[in-house]
């Protein structure tokens, strides 16, 4: 029996197994725009900043 799932970004059904490279995304198009909102934190992982575990400021650097 093979595994389908649902494309994340386009919502097609993709075969889980080699023969589909990009899993579980069904091209590198849909990998590369679900890539794309994370960039541009369209998606990010709901919970608080830790301030301890931000990398300290080096000389010049600007923060936005």
């Amino acid at each position: 029996m093979v595994t389908k799932v649902t494309c994340p970004t386009c919502q097609s059904e993709v075969e889980w197994g080699p023969q589909s490279p990009f899993r579980p995304f069904c091209s590198k198009r849909c990998q590369l725009i679900d890539l794309g909102e994370w960039a541009d934190e369209e998606k990010r992982i709901p919970g608080e900043i830790n301030p301890d575990l931000l990398p300290e400021p080096e000389e010049g650097d600007q923060w936005l």
